[in-house]
Formats: C-alpha cells, sequence, structure tokens
C-alpha cells in the first residue's frame, strides 16, 4: 500500500483533550460552502501531485450504515447525475475520473447516504470518515499538496495507515463465481434443492432472483459487477405458514414473491407483522431468514469475478459448508494419494472414508482387486486408509477413490504365467463350462474352462465330468487384465509335456 498517509481536518490539533477528542466550535458536518470546497481542493492537490486523473470505486455502499455526518440521507444518496447510466454505474472496480470522484468525496462529506473508497492500486487513496474527517494515501510524499492544504486553512496529520484501509487479510480463500459455480447452481436447481439467487449488488444492498433451468443465463447476464451471490433453496409456496414462524420478538428478514413474479425483502420486527401480513396476502411464495449469520442457511456463495475471470473484489461472504468443501476440493487432484478415515460402510457397497472434514466415497469394484463377499472383508469403520483420487467433482461435490489403485493388479502379475499348467480348485460350475481357482489362497483368481476344453468328448452339462471343489489340472491359455478375464483349458494341460 502507499507510504505517505496523511489525515485532513478542518479542525485545529489544539482543539483538542487529553484523550485526542476535539472540543473546539467546529461543526461536525459539511458547510456546503468554502470549508467543503477546501476539502475538496485538497483531494485535487494530493491527485495532482501524485499525477492521478483517474480513480476507481471499491467497496460502495449506500443507506444508513454509511451515514458519517448529521445531515438526513438524500433522495439520490448524492449520486444523482454522477454516472451517465445512472446508479448502476456505482459498483465495485468502476473506473471514474477525478472529477465524479471529487463529487462523491463531496456527498459522503454531507453524509448524503453513499460511501465507498476511492483507490488507485498501490498508488493512490481517498478515504472519508466520520465527523468531516479525510484520509489521502499516496507513494509519493506530495509535499506540494501538503503546502496548498495548510494554505487552504486545513489541517494535515501523518499517519501510519488510514482506518479505513480495506482488510484483505481474511482467512480462507473466496469463491468465484466461475463457471464452476454456475454449473452447479444449473445443477440443483434441476434437482429442485435451489432457486433463489440474492444479488448483493452493494456492501449493503440486495437484489433477488428465482431462477430456473431457462431463466438463470438471463439473471446472470445482468447482475452487477463484482457482486455478491448467495444461493438459497426455493421459497415456500404456503405463504401463511410462513408468516406463521415469524418471532415473537425481535428483527428478521421476510422475503417474497408477489403475483407479478417481483421478489422483495424487508426486515421486520413484532410491530410490522400486522401490516406485513396484509402486504403479502397476494404473495405466490415467501421465506422468513434469521438476521444472525449463525443461523442463516443459505446453499453455497461467491463473488463475482472481471471478465477475464480474475476476481479483484475485496468483499467476502459468510461461508457456508459447501464453500468450505469447495476450498477444500479445489486443492484435490485426480491421481493425487489422501489419507482418511472409514466413518461408514452403506448398505448400497459404497464406502464414506473421511479425508479430512470432507467425506468421498469408494465404490464396490474400487475396493479390491480381488473377490470378495461384503466391503466389511476388506475394509472396516474406523480404520485409517490411503486411496488414489479418481476424479473432483466440483457440481456435484463429489470425490470418487480408488483403495485398490495403491494395490499391485494380481493379474497383470499372472499374465507371465501364459503357457504354464497348474493345479486349481473348481469353484463353481456354470452352463458353459467352470471356473477354477488358479491361486493357492481363499480370495485367488479364477479362470474359466469352456466345456469344449474339459474333455475331448461333447460335454453337455460340466457336472457330468467335474464337481465343485475338485482338483483340475488347467493350462493358462491367455490372461486379460483389462477385461479381467483368464482362459483356462484341461485338455490343453493333459496334452503338455510332463502333464
Amino acid at each position: 500500500m502507499p507510504h505517505f498517509v496523511y489525515r485532513i481536518t478542518k479542525y485545529d490539533p489544539a482543539d483538542r483533550n487529553d484523550h485526542g477528542h476535539y472540543v473546539g466550535v467546529e461543526q461536525p458536518t459539511s458547510d456546503h460552502g468554502p470549508v467543503e470546497e477546501a476539502y475538496l481542493r485538497a483531494v485535487d492537490a494530493f491527485a495532482s501531485a501524485a499525477g492521478i486523473d483517474h480513480v476507481a470505486i471499491r467497496e460502495p455502499r449506500i443507506a444508513g450504515a454509511a451515514r458519517f455526518g448529521l445531515e438526513p440521507t438524500s433522495e439520490d444518496h448524492g449520486l444523482g447525475g454522477l454516472f451517465p447510466s445512472g446508479p448502476s454505474g456505482f459498483h465495485d472496480g468502476a473506473e471514474i475520473s477525478l472529477s465524479i470522484g471529487l463529487e462523491l468525496v463531496r456527498a459522503m462529506l454531507r453524509g448524503n447516504g453513499v460511501w465507498c473508497r476511492l483507490e488507485v492500486e498501490d498508488t493512490f487513496a481517498v478515504h472519508v470518515g466520520w465527523d468531516q474527517y479525510v484520509y489521502v494515501s499516496s507513494d509519493k510524499p506530495c509535499e506540494s499538496a501538503l503546502a496548498s492544504t495548510q494554505a487552504l486553512g486545513l489541517f494535515t496529520e501523518p499517519l501510519q495507515a488510514s482506518p479505513y484501509e480495506a482488510d484483505v487479510d481474511e482467512p480462507g480463500v473466496q469463491r468465484p463465481a466461475d463457471e464452476d459455480f454456475w454449473a452447479r447452481l444449473r445443477w440443483l436447481i434441476a434437482s429442485r434443492q435451489a432457486a433463489i439467487l440474492e444479488e448483493g449488488y452493494l456492501d449493503n444492498a440486495s437484489r433477488w432472483h428465482r431462477v430456473t433451468g431457462n431463466t438463470l443465463d438471463a439473471v446472470r447476464a445482468g447482475l452487477a459487477p463484482r457482486a455478491r451471490l448467495t444461493v438459497w433453496p426455493d421459497l415456500s409456496v404456503d405463504v401463511d405458514a410462513v408468516l406463521a414462524t415469524l418471532p415473537a420478538e425481535g428483527l428478521v428478514e421476510v422475503v417474497w414473491e408477489d403475483e407479478n413474479g417481483v421478489i422483495t425483502s424487508t426486515v421486520v420486527d413484532e410491530t410490522e407483522h400486522r401490516a406485513l401480513s396484509a402486504q403479502v396476502t397476494r404473495a405466490r411464495a415467501a421465506a422468513v431468514l434469521p438476521l444472525d449469520v449463525g443461523l442463516r442457511r443459505p446453499l453455497f456463495t461467491a463473488v463475482l469475478p472481471d471478465s477475464d475471470g480474475v476476481l479483484r473484489a475485496r468483499w467476502r461472504t459468510e461461508q457456508t459448508p459447501s464453500d468450505r468443501d469447495w476450498a477444500f476440493l479445489k486443492k484435490l487432484r485426480r491421481g493425487q494419494i489422501v489419507t482418511g478415515v472409514v466413518t461408514v460402510i452403506a448398505d448400497f457397497d459404497v464406502t464414506f472414508v473421511d479425508i479430512g472434514g470432507f467425506t468421498a466415497m469408494i465404490n464396490l469394484p474400487e475396493l479390491s482387486w480381488r473377490r470378495f463377499g461384503h466391503p466389511s472383508d476388506v475394509v472396516s469403520v474406523g480404520q485409517e486408509i490411503s486411496a488414489e483420487v479418481l476424479d473432483v467433482d466440483l457440481v456435484r461435490e463429489r470425490v470418487p477413490l480408488s483403495l485398490k489403485a495403491l494395490q499391485p493388479d494380481p493379474m497383470a502379475l499372472f499374465t507371465q504365467q501364459v503357457g504354464q499348467v497348474v493345479t486349481g480348485v473348481v469353484t463353481h460350475l456354470v452352463p458353459f463350462g467352470a471356473f477354477v481357482r488358479v491361486e493357492d489362497r481363499e480370495d485367488g483368481l479364477e479362470g474359466l474352462v469352456h466345456s469344449t476344453e474339459l474333455s475331448e468328448e461333447p460335454v453337455t452339462d460340466a457336472e457330468d465330468v467335474i464337481q465343485v471343489g475338485d482338483h483340475l489340472l488347467v493350462k493358462i491359455l491367455d490372461v486379460d487384465p483389462t477385461r479381467r478375464r483368464i482362459t483356462l483349458s484341461h485338455l490343453q494341460a493333459l496334452a503338455h509335456p510332463g502333464a
């Protein structure tokens, strides 16, 4: 960040008490006159000294949370006429001329309800704080601007950093609204697990969209740049039941879709329940959401990247379990070896493994190269295992593993025995021949002796020639590891020299 930081103020440092609080007669509001103009000229002087003629809007917000003065908020929040495209031009990352930036500073000084940081990355920044304090940061000392500011009757104080510096050191990785995000949302819509998209287009302002597979692309195209996105389950069509869940006291957010398909949200307390009920009488659907972040249950969240795919917005969303899973999955790669603990052996022949807070799965064929009766013959609950990642599915949030991938394939090794004669045990009979275990172990490899290879005489039923449990001399004709087949012959074994 810039090395030179100054606080600009109309308050004389001599008029402060022992605690540093101002005790003079200056009002903590804009005079809409010469002092306000002095602030703007001072900011302009610092920008000129730093060679700045354009700035970027960062983390914009409007309304009560942004008020720093005592004046009433203006209807247009101080944005009237500043952007050719209307207020939609007031978004994070918007590049604006210095002249428009100065008008935003004016609106912030007046407490009109608009607030943002004005910055040129790593070079220059202007932050407007409480009670007519302005903070200017630059990568240059701007000595001429300091002299100009003092000549305007304002005071400057060097600081280590602006108290309104963005906090960019929050833990965790922010999920971007990339193609994986949209694919997952489309999949959840198709499976009827999601239908509401909340678009946080400013720091404290949202729009709501009820999306379907047919409307998702149009909604996506109309989102504000760098918006924060929150995906929710669908609204309930039983509006009366939703209203019945309103708490006896305290604030909640109510979201509803009116008869025209417009989605609205409002924050109400117990004194407004009756008026709210009348307002949503004809609503198609509704939901009540707690304001406590810990109690809200969105499905997942993200922030829109820029058109080049780079996520430059600094604000963060409150991570959901799905977001934490996404952050974990982004670190996994196909072919990676992971260690985990078996948590469940399901009745539908899937084994679940905890691999560090995320539950992965091993399908039945990936447990072992060798045959077994039940997955519990191979693994047990609580057992620590290592396995290979077969895939990372960010859409369905699934990670299939393979236990057998870390084991040598006995059939591949068995290819070296093609042409050899061995004695095996008949394990079971089939209409077209018999299966014979050719490895001396309970789960040993088995091969097929076709009926035509059992006897020189035609064999209608293998049981006429051999029985399960018989020891049979066989020749290994072929081993196909890909198709998992071993071809055997009893006749050729008998004709083999030394048989």
